[in-house]
């Protein structure tokens, strides 16, 4: 029988979709309490879930020595101090996209884990594991796509006022970024996903759909360390919402469906250059085995991960490539220089992207 891990949640937002994944997994996990500050949503999520306690006091919560897990969904800048404080106290943590606020504090972070020595931390990119995106994973694993030459990524969504209503949303001290770092880090984390790292980003960012503090459209122009190039879009302003990723290779052009928030998922298309690679391709996506998607998945996975006592699924390494994509991001916009990758301890951004 599998080891179930239990779990206390802090959050009552999009802990609702976390909570969604546990249940689907009933079998690994047991989530016991579930801390808000927001007693009506958050008690609320307890009855929908049969979560038996709720609580206000996260410091109390973290400290319990009857919870292995805990998850962390609230705003981004509470992210960071409430991740030390779980590795602290031997949990491990499992915390919602923008890890935190800065490549310092992803750093600082390895280096608690490290002499934590057993407490791992797994950064949510649940996108990843659509089987679209996992069928292209596998065609590249395969030798089946050749070279990368060039990736576009579109993530043109629909922000108004009543979404910016939420107080700590559109404002750079508490939602740390706007679009790049809240919206299309997604998209934008498939792109470091499929290709590795990033190399030099040129971006333009501005505010053009709300009067908020932060970008609500931008343009980058990027050149990965494997040699492709990539071109990002992304917009609160499209009145049709879209998601669209396009991978070309040498012998194979990948597609998403431009579904806005499952752009991950089946069915993406995959077109080869000629008929006899179109079936060794086909023959391929034939084989593929379906298994779940979305928070259902990395949590499965996160399971297996820490019961074999290996690195979680999506790793440290994995958000600091997506921070380092936005950190570059925002130089560029300010300096209106391409800007070099990786971002070091010597980057006037390393301990902040935030202005001023």
């Amino acid at each position: 029988m599998s080891k179930k891990f239990r779990v206390g949640v802090i959050g009552a937002g999009i802990a609702s979709r976390h909570l969604t994944g546990f249940a689907w997994n009933k079998e690994l996990f047991d989530v016991q309490v579930l801390c808000s500050l927001d007693e009506d949503r958050g008690r609320a999520l307890c009855t929908e879930f049969a979560i038996p306690e709720y609580t206000q006091d996260a410091e109390a919560m973290i400290a319990r020595a009857d919870l292995d897990i805990i998850d962390i969904c609230t705003p981004p800048n509470s992210h960071f101090e409430l991740s030390r404080r779980a590795i602290e106290a031997g949990k491990h943590v499992i915390c919602e996209k923008p890890l935190f606020g800065s490549i310092a504090e992803i750093d600082e972070m390895a280096r608690i884990v490290a002499r934590a020595e057993g407490p791992q931390i797994m950064p949510i990119f649940q996108y990843r594991y659509g089987s679209g995106l996992q069928k292209l994973k596998m065609l590249i694993d395969l030798g089946l796509t050749g070279a990368p030459f060039l990736t576009t990524i579109e993530t043109h969504w629909w922000r108004g006022p009543d979404y910016y209503a939420v107080p700590w949303r559109g404002k750079w001290a508490t939602e740390l970024g706007g679009g790049l770092l809240g919206h299309a880090i997604h998209a934008h984390d498939m792109l470091n996903y499929v290709h590795g790292p990033c190399a030099e980003i040129f971006s333009y960012g501005t505010t053009l759909v709300n009067p908020i503090e932060v970008e609500d459209t931008a343009a980058l122009s990027v050149r990965m360390r494997n040699g492709s190039l990539a071109s990002l879009s992304m917009t609160l302003g499209s009145r049709k919402e879209i998601s669209r990723l396009r991978f070309c290779f040498a012998d194979l052009v990948a597609e998403s469906i431009l579904e806005p928030y499952t752009m991950g998922r089946d069915p993406w298309t995959f077109v080869a250059g000629d008929d006899a690679h179109q079936r060794r391709v086909d023959d391929a996506l034939a084989a593929y085995e379906h298994k779940e998607d979305g928070y259902t998945r990395q949590f499965e996975l996160f399971h297996a991960s820490l019961v074999r006592g290996e690195n979680p699924p999506v790793t440290l390494a994995d958000a600091r490539n997506s921070l380092e994509l936005v950190t570059a991001a925002y130089y560029s916009q300010r300096t209106g220089q391409p800007t070099a990758l990786p971002i070091l301890s010597e980057h006037p951004l390393y301990h902040s992207w935030l202005p001023g």
